[in-house]
C-alpha cells in the first residue's frame, strides 16, 4: 500500500488547490478523482479572475497540470472505502487499490436534486439555471422565469431582477412564497403568477422555448432559474462517523475556517462544507484546508522533537 501525508478526494477546485498548496510545501500528495464535475453541462465558467469565460474542463486541466508539475499524483479511480483515524492513519481503497493517508481533504462537491419537472434535466446548467454569479449576465435583458419551488425562490428572483425588466416569478409551491415576499417581489416589478409548472419546452441544444403552466398559459422565455436542493457528497464522511449540518439550501459538512471538521484528521472543503461556493471560493477554501494541514504536520514535528529530546513528555 503506498502511504502519502494526504489524500484528497476529489479533484474540483477546492480538491486542486489544496493539493498544490501542500505539494508546494513538499509534503506527499494523491488526489483520487472519478471525473464527474457538478458543473459539466455548463459552457463556460465565470468570475473566476483572470480566467472569466473559459470553460470548466480547461479551467481544470490547467490546474492539474501545475499540481502535477509540483509534484502530486493523480488517480481516475472512484474512492469506494475510508477508514481509520487520526491516530491510527487513514486507508482510502478504490475498486483496485489502496492508499494510505496521515490527513485526508474531501472535496468530494455535492449533488443537485431538481424538482421533478419534465424538461428541467434537459436545460439543466444551459438554459435552467441557478445562480445570477454563474450565469447571469448571459441572460442579462432577456425574459427570464423563476420558478417557485423553493424559500430560496423569491431571493433568486430578486437577484435577477437586477439583471433584466422581464422577470416573471411562477408560484409552483404556493408554501414557499411568504406575503411579505410577494410584496417585495411586487414591489421590484416582478410579476407573480399563481400556477404550477407543468412542464419546459427545451430543445435538444439546451435551449427554453416556452414554459407549460397548469393553469393551460404557456408562457415566452428565454431562460428559467430554479433552486436546487443540494446535498453534500458525503457519504464517506457519514461512514466515519460524521455528521451533517443543514440550512435553507441543503445539507453540508460543518468545518471551522480552515476546513477542520469534527473528525480529526479530516478536512472538507469547497461544495462539499459550502453549498454557495463558487469556483474562486471552493479554491481558497482548498488552500486554507492544504495550510492547516501543513502547519499540523509542522507542529506534530516539533513535539516528536521535544518528547525525543525529553523536554516534554509523551
Amino acid at each position: 500500500m503506498e502511504h502519502f501525508d494526504v489524500v484528497v478526494i476529489g479533484g474540483g477546485a477546492a480538491g486542486l488547490a489544496a493539493a498544490s498548496t501542500l505539494a508546494r510545501s513538499l509534503r506527499s500528495v494523491l488526489v483520487c478523482d472519478a471525473g464527474e464535475p457538478r458543473n459539466a453541462t455548463s459552457a463556460a465558467a465565470h468570475n473566476i479572475l483572470g480566467h472569466d469565460g473559459a470553460s470548466p474542463q480547461q479551467v481544470l486541466q490547467l490546474a492539474r497540470d501545475q499540481a502535477i508539475n509540483y509534484g502530486v499524483k493523480l488517480s481516475g479511480l472512484a474512492v469506494t472505502g475510508l477508514e481509520g483515524s487520526l491516530n491510527q492513519g487513514f486507508t482510502v481503497r478504490t475498486e483496485s487499490e489502496h492508499f494510505g493517508a496521515r490527513r485526508i481533504v474531501l472535496a468530494t462537491g455535492l449533488r443537485d436534486t431538481l424538482p421533478k419537472i419534465p424538461g428541467l434535466g434537459q436545460g439543466w446548467g444551459r438554459s435552467v439555471l441557478h445562480c445570477p454569479y454563474c450565469h447571469g449576465w448571459e441572460v442579462r435583458g432577456q425574459r427570464i422565469a423563476i420558478l417557485g419551488v423553493s424559500v430560496m425562490s423569491s431571493h433568486q428572483a430578486q437577484l435577477f431582477s437586477q439583471l433584466s425588466k422581464h422577470v416573471t416569478y411562477l408560484n409552483h409551491d404556493p408554501s414557499t412564497l411568504a406575503e411579505d415576499q410577494r410584496t417585495t417581489l411586487e414591489a421590484l416589478g416582478i410579476e407573480v403568477v399563481d400556477s404550477a409548472v407543468q412542464a419546459l419546452d427545451v430543445h435538444d441544444d439546451g435551449a427554453l422555448h416556452g414554459i407549460t403552466l397548469s393553469n393551460g398559459m404557456v408562457l415566452d422565455v428565454d431562460a428559467a432559474v430554479v433552486a436546487s436542493s443540494m446535498h453534500a457528497d458525503a457519504e464517506l464522511y457519514l461512514r466515519l462517523g460524521g455528521h451533517l449540518a443543514q440550512n435553507p439550501m441543503g445539507e453540508y459538512i460543518a468545518t471551522d475556517q480552515m476546513g477542520a471538521t469534527d473528525i480529526p484528521g479530516v478536512y472538507a472543503a469547497g461544495n462539499v462544507a459550502n453549498l454557495g461556493a463558487m469556483i474562486l471560493a471552493s479554491a481558497a477554501a482548498g488552500v486554507s484546508a492544504g495550510a492547516a494541514i501543513n502547519f499540523a504536520f509542522i507542529q506534530e514535528a516539533a513535539e516528536k522533537a521535544l518528547i525525543e529530546r525529553g523536554q516534554l513528555s509523551g
